[in-house]
Formats: C-alpha cells, structure tokens, sequence
C-alpha cells in the first residue's frame, strides 16, 4: 500500500461543507466511490467527481456514474492537497416523499464486504491501525510535554513575542501569569514595549500587573514565544 495523499472534498449538496480526508492513492475508483458515499452521502448511481488544483479543474475521474473500474486513484495523477468536486443526489436530505429510506442494522452493515469500515478494518486503517493509534498517543504526549515546559518558562520578567490572529507581531514582558476571572485556562499578562495592547492590564475591572493604557494585553499560552530579546532603547527620551 502506497503512501497516504491529503485531499479536500467539497460536493455539490451544500456549498459550504467541505472535508479533508488521508486517501490512498492506489485505491481502485470502485473503492473511492465507497468512501465519497460514506463522507458526503452523494449516491453513486449518476455521481460525477471532479479534481481541482485550488480552483482550477484539472479533469472529470467519475463522469455521470461512468466508473473506470480498473483504474486507481493514481491513474488520474492526484495529488498531495488537491480537491475532489463531487457532484450528485445526497441521499442525507429528506426529498419529500413518503418512500421510506433504506438502513442497514449496525450487525448487517459490519458484515458487508463493500462498506468503508470493512475497506478500513481489512487496511488497517484510521481507528483501526494500532500503529497509528500508538503515533498518535505519542504525539499528544510529546504536545503537553511541550506545553508543561512552555508554562514552566513563561514567568513574570521573561522576555517574549506576542503573535495572534489578525495582528503583528509584539515584543513584551510577561507581568502576569495565572487564572483571569470568567475565563478558563492559564492567560499571560504581556506587557508590551509600545501601546500595541488593548488594555492597563486590568480585566472586568480587577487589576492583575501595572503598565500604561494600551500597554497591556492578555494572551493564551500558545500565542507566546520567550526570545532573549531586550527592550529598545528610546534613542530620543531627552528630547522634547
């Protein structure tokens, strides 16, 4: 089995629902059919699949149901972060009629040869591979390892970067660290070297460090980076 390509799946039943799925690119059409079905819940019969290149459309792989049975996903050069368009009847959404709709008991669908979850269980796939299982227990591990130390080196007086979403990036001292009244988790308390913040370092009326107005922010610890980086020096204080 070949190595996994990362893939974003966007369909025609809802325009702004999109997925990102780890597909083996040497799956058969047949199978990957199985697997759109499954996520997007667009019927086969009819199903057509486009593949993107962001926004540009490279080529059809399933046109109006026609299936090349005999070929795989690699066939048609799919790559790493490309999108397949999959165009169809959703058979999720309730279409107004009275027919009742078919379901498989949970027993029934475990024993099909066809389905995804046996696709997965004979590949040892997602929550079926234990070495994945195991990689990514490590990887969570690793990550609050990581996240104790990063705690454990932000104390007050510490040197930092400020990076969030929608702003650049700010030099600072830590001035606080710890709990913020009506907020859960640990927050740092950033005292900037500018007026780059949004607060004195006052939340909700209680004050938790002193600095001028707008010199001051509070940040989650993700958004901090300790740097040994001292303050700028203002070259014209003496002047007026």
């Amino acid at each position: 089995m070949g190595d996994f390509i990362h893939l974003h799946i966007s369909n025609s039943a809802s325009d702004v629902v999109s997925y990102d799925r780890k597909i083996d690119p040497n799956i058969t059409i047949a199978e990957l059919t199985n697997i759109i079905e499954f996520i997007t819940g667009i019927s086969p019969y009819g199903m057509e699949v486009e593949l993107y290149n962001g926004d540009q459309f490279l080529q059809k792989i399933i046109d109006r149901g026609v299936r090349s049975e005999h070929k795989s996903l690699r066939d048609f050069f799919v790559q790493d972060g490309m999108r397949l368009h999959v165009i169809g009847h959703c058979t999720w959404l309730d279409d107004g009629t009275t027919v009742d709709k078919f379901e498989l008991s949970p027993e029934e669908y475990d024993s099909r040869k066809d389905s995804l979850r046996n696709y997965l269980r004979q590949n040892k796939l997602g929550r079926y591979s234990e070495e994945r299982a195991a990689q990514k227990m490590a990887a969570r591990a690793h990550a609050k390892e990581e996240q104790q130390k990063k705690l454990r080196d932000a104390t007050v007086g510490k040197r930092c970067t400020v990076m969030t979403k929608g702003a650049p990036t700010r030099l600072g001292e830590i001035a606080y660290r710890g709990k913020v009244d009506g907020k859960h988790g640990i927050f740092i308390g950033v005292k900037f070297d500018e007026p780059v913040g949004v607060n004195d370092g006052t939340f909700d009326g209680k004050r938790y460090f002193d600095c001028g107005p707008k010199y001051g922010s509070f940040v989650t610890l993700d958004a901090v980076e300790i740097v040994n980086i001292p303050p700028e020096e203002n070259l014209f204080e003496d002047e007026l």
